[in-house]
């Protein structure tokens, strides 16, 4: 198997890593967490860089490229711990080009491909516990209409997003519905998260939906598995900026009058953190290439691809905080938010536990067994 990028995608990882090296230092990162989590004015230009519409057909002005690329920029804004929530973007032009009718479409993708609307996945309720089966939120037609009642937590910008895409229960089962963010009922409480980022708690009260798949499960199931590819993406420029920062400091931070880096003890260390920062990347490119395969094949990679890379996200970031010591773990030095960032990211979409339980649950009769 070639596992070479194109032109193209090297074309388009090169034009990323620009912008984040050009428009995107700490300093710019530090000022939008004092503001908040969440700068409209950089999400606008990762949107003039077309990355909003990479899952979008060109005919609703997206870019109409596939997972890899995805991977590829993911990677790149990684590396920049970049806060704005791009990978809901590609959730969320992956599931309404996906499943939506031809309406809902024309309406919403041209304006999530050109950053005039963003819409975050808020799926997440405080009983589910990663369970994409266990829904509390209620939804009823009414007239030729939808509304919806339910509180959902830890939704990605929930109180600057312009829309949400929220499951929610009915007689027949779950649906998945598009509910704007200024439509009656709505109340979104935001904060600050652990690695600087915005999330908001937000209740729906009878309000008002659009209708985007009536098999609600499916569709969830789908827009979970591209967040999740997208952040075992995220997670590799994570865990390769971290890994170089750590490979800097002990070149350069001395001890008996010798860079700490020539303590052979210490090189075994970073030999093993260079071992999980290899697994991350290869069960990354996996997670992007089974995002297409059927339904079942595609969530047990998935949930392997997480396992690992919830794995390799520990591993890498707790060593990097012993190996650089105190200062590791201090909030003027970078490294210590790339390992918040890790953190974070490993209690994403299910932890480490949830999809080691995913996996095992989805093995196969003589999974382990030689025939």
């Amino acid at each position: 198997m070639d596992f070479d990028f194109s032109d193209d995608q090297e074309q388009l990882r090169d034009a990323v890593r620009k912008w984040v090296e050009r428009s995107y230092d700490f300093e710019r990162r530090r000022a939008a967490v004092r503001a908040g989590g969440f700068d409209r004015k950089t999400y606008g230009e990762l949107a003039e860089l077309g990355l909003a519409g990479l899952y979008i057909p060109e005919e609703h002005g997206g870019m109409g490229m596939g997972p890899v690329e995805g991977m590829v920029v993911l990677e790149e804004l990684g590396r920049g711990i970049v806060l704005e929530p791009l990978a809901q973007a590609l959730v969320a032009g992956g599931v309404v080009n996906g499943y939506a009718d031809d309406a809902v479409k024309g309406e919403w993708l041209p304006k999530i491909a050109g950053g005039e609307a963003l819409v975050v996945l808020a799926h997440q309720e405080r009983k589910a516990r990663w369970r994409l089966d266990r829904c509390e939120a209620q939804a009823t037609q009414q007239g030729g209409g939808w509304a919806v009642s339910g509180t959902k937590s830890l939704v990605p910008a929930g109180d600057q997003a312009d829309a949400f895409l929220v499951p929610a229960m009915t007689a027949g089962g779950m649906v998945l519905l598009l509910v704007e963010r200024q439509a009656e009922g709505v109340d979104a409480r935001g904060y600050v998260t652990m690695d600087g980022s915005r999330a908001a708690e937000v209740t729906f009260a009878n309000t008002p939906a659009t209708l985007v798949a009536q098999d609600g499960l499916a569709a969830l199931e789908h827009a979970v598995d591209i967040g999740i590819a997208s952040l075992c993406a995220e997670a590799v420029g994570v865990i390769d900026k971290t890994m170089a920062l750590t490979a800097e400091y002990m070149n350069t931070r001395k001890q008996f009058g010798v860079p700490i880096a020539s303590f052979q003890a210490l090189r075994h260390r970073m030999a093993d953190m260079k071992m999980q920062q290899e697994l991350a990347r290869s069960m990354s490119y996996y997670a992007s290439l089974k995002l297409n395969a059927p339904a079942e094949e595609r969530r047990r990679a998935l949930a392997r691809a997480k396992y690992q890379l919830g794995t390799s996200m520990r591993f890498v970031g707790q060593n990097s905080v012993q190996l650089h010591g105190g200062i590791g773990v201090t909030d003027e030095y970078v490294g210590s938010h790339y390992f918040k960032k890790l953190t974070q990211m490993e209690l994403t979409f299910g932890d480490t536990l949830h999809h080691l339980g995913e996996v095992s649950a989805r093995m196969q009769d003589t999974a382990g067994v030689f025939a």
